[in-house]
């Protein structure tokens, strides 16, 4: 499903463009799908910023002990 956006520029602008055989519809156009594509990525980041913003740190030397109980498990 698509819909229709209006854009007003100045004519010399159209004029400039057309001559140099711009294709400004398929311009506006990806554009405004590279700004979507920003913005959802943008609300990723910050969904996922909040979620690990949650996350409780593990307590001091827990990667160490870690590690040492598994190479002695071996």
């Amino acid at each position: 499903m698509s819909t229709v956006i209006s854009v007003r520029v100045r004519e010399d602008v159209k004029k400039l463009l057309e001559e140099e055989g711009v294709d400004i519809a398929g311009e506006v156009r990806r554009f405004l799908e590279e700004l979507a594509l920003k913005v959802r990525l943008r609300r990723y980041v910050d969904k996922w910023t909040r979620l690990l913003g949650e996350v409780v740190p593990s307590e001091k030397g827990f990667a160490e002990r870690s590690v040492r109980e598994d190479r002695e498990s071996h």
